[in-house]
């Protein structure tokens, strides 16, 4: 056995780590340690395994590699101990500890006591099952295979792999998958009927996912309990030539559904990862499966794994392609692909949270759009739009929403930084340059000049979906967007004007000027304004080892 083993920590992934051997833990199908999360890297880290302990290397991870909670470039892993791969987290435990039990399926009725009559097992692994390329001839099984030599049914058998493996590797929709699955399980073999029960990626909870009887039995399948414990906990295929007879599988779903010979094989993904279960039976004959069957079993159901295994995994980046795409209308690219990478980084019915609000408008655009019709003034508009809205992205902002001529943009929702102020301010900034050089090319071509005016606060605001039934839009709500939308009002042609709650929290070196006449009508506490005039990047103080203050002048 060998001395670690690797186990996630809700318990549905262990994998062995035998001594002297390097790993490489990842996403890619060529990983050792395969862990499909999209938080984790290709290539993510490397684990090399001694007999104290596991040395860990970070292999350049988008989301990094920790120790204990502590981000590493190397390290060493003790036993007991915890990693965490981008946002999964394994415990390295010792190989003779049991693994954590698995949610038990909801399947069968309660398991009989052990011992008894002996039942065929064989070991599932990554490897091919032994003995399925033997040239012994079989005692008469339920294979469909006919051969006159053995060495003949080595090469059908393993042509009928061959064709069960193109034909499964072609399909990923997972429902058609398993419909072929079944399919082809009866015609390969002769069984009365087939189960197949799938892990729950959310719940780890195993049910029946698709059931089908060749006798035309319209009630569904259940995998008896007992079979199915046996299975899961000890990742063994099992054969029962007359299961009621046997004490292991003395349940009473097996009398219920007067099951005679079942053979069942974990459905294993890579490690030691359970996908699910493959479970075919016989109601009438006793002494019906052979070595061969449940060693041919096992190595279909490796083929069905695999092809599960990519029809989650296409499942997951179509899904989040749809995400991004939907996302990219409000989010820059980059921040897009963080929230579709994220189960929950939009959470269900909002949250309170720390943003920075920015709002722009164009002075005096009805009396623009007088002198302007209907398609100029849009063209101008999508123009004007198009520029400011990159210029947002590229700050990490957030796009909320337009409002006629004017723009609301957040920093801070739906994914926060520590510096979401300063990103606001130099996207003002960079606004007005942009809306300079738009100037400057409209005037060449005889359309009209527009100004700017721009308003930032930062506050903590309600932040989530908000709507109807019928529509909901992702925004923020709150008193700090009710101040930034009126420093906007305020601002004249090319300004920005800021509250002292900013200028308080940002952290580049920020000259601007206090306006005490421009105090915010209608609030019951003073905001005391600023007029921002330009912004440094920042500086840290030598001796210090702090952000300079904001320049106040």
């Amino acid at each position: 056995m060998p001395p670690f083993r690797l186990v996630s920590a809700a318990g549905d992934q262990s994998f062995e780590l035998a001594e002297g051997r390097t790993l490489v833990v990842g996403r890619g199908l060529a990983s050792d340690i395969a862990i499909y999360d999209p938080t984790i890297s290709r290539r993510h880290a490397e684990l090399t395994v001694g007999t104290d302990g596991v040395q860990v290397k970070d292999l350049g991870s988008s989301n990094g590699t920790c120790i204990n909670g502590i981000r590493i470039g190397t390290g060493r892993l003790a036993l007991d101990e915890a990693i965490t791969f981008g946002k999964v987290v394994f415990r390295l435990l010792g190989g003779g500890l049991s693994m954590p039990a698995l949610q038990r399926p909801a399947i069968g009725g309660e398991a009989g006591p052990p011992g008894g009559q002996i039942v065929r097992q064989l070991v599932v692994n990554a490897g091919v099952p032994p003995g399925i390329t033997s040239r012994d001839a079989p005692s008469a099984g339920q294979l469909r295979v006919t051969a006159s030599t053995g060495e003949d049914r080595q090469a059908r058998k393993l042509q009928m792999l061959l064709e069960v493996s193109q034909k499964l590797s072609a399909e990923l929709d997972l429902d058609r998958l398993l419909r072929a699955v079944v399919d082809t399980t009866f015609e390969v073999m002769s069984v009365d009927r087939v189960t197949i029960v799938l892990q729950n990626e959310q719940t780890g909870e195993l049910v029946p996912t698709i059931s089908r009887s060749r006798l035309g039995d319209a009630q569904p399948l259940q995998v008896p309990r007992s079979i199915a414990d046996k299975v899961i906990q000890e990742r063994v295929a099992v054969v029962s030539q007359n299961a009621p007879a046997d004490n292991r599988f003395r349940g009473q779903s097996l009398v219920l559904q007067s099951v005679r010979s079942a053979m069942c094989s974990p459905l294993m993904a890579s490690g030691d990862r359970l996908l699910g279960l493959l479970y075919v039976d016989n109601l009438t004959t006793t002494d019906t499966f052979t070595d061969e069957d449940l060693q041919f079993l096992v190595a279909f159901s490796g083929l069905a794994a695999v092809g599960i295994k990519n029809s989650r995994y296409a499942e997951h980046i179509r899904r989040e392609a749809t995400i991004r795409s939907n996302f990219e209308r409000y989010f820059a690219p980059n921040v897009a692909a963080e929230i579709a990478q994220q189960d929950g980084a939009i959470r269900t019915g909002g949250e309170r949270r720390q943003t920075t609000v920015l709002f722009s408008d164009i002075r005096g655009f009805t009396a623009i759009a007088e002198s302007m019709g209907p398609d100029a003034i849009a063209q101008l508009l999508s123009e004007y739009f198009t520029e400011m809205v990159e210029v947002i992205f590229e700050h990490g902002g957030t796009l909320d929403k337009f409002i006629g001529d004017a723009i609301m943009a957040l920093w801070g929702a739906p994914i926060a930084h520590a510096d979401d102020p300063d990103r606001a301010v130099r996207a003002a900034m960079a606004m007005q340059q942009a809306i300079a050089r738009l100037n400057e090319r409209w005037a060449s071509q005889g359309r009209p000049e527009i100004g700017v005016g721009i308003g930032i606060n930062t506050g903590e605001v309600f932040a989530g979906n908000i709507g109807s039934h019928r529509r909901l839009e992702y925004t923020v709500i709150g008193d700090a967007v009710n101040v930034a939308a009126r420093l906007c009002a305020e601002a004249a042609p090319g300004e920005i004007l800021v509250s002292e709650a900013l200028l308080g929290v940002v952290r580049d070196q920020v000259s601007s000027e206090f306006l005490p006449e421009l105090g915010l009508k209608g609030k019951v506490g003073v905001v005391q304004v600023y007029r921002v005039r330009d912004v440094e990047p920042q500086r840290t103080s030598v001796t210090a080892g702090v952000p300079l203050r904001p320049s106040k002048r």
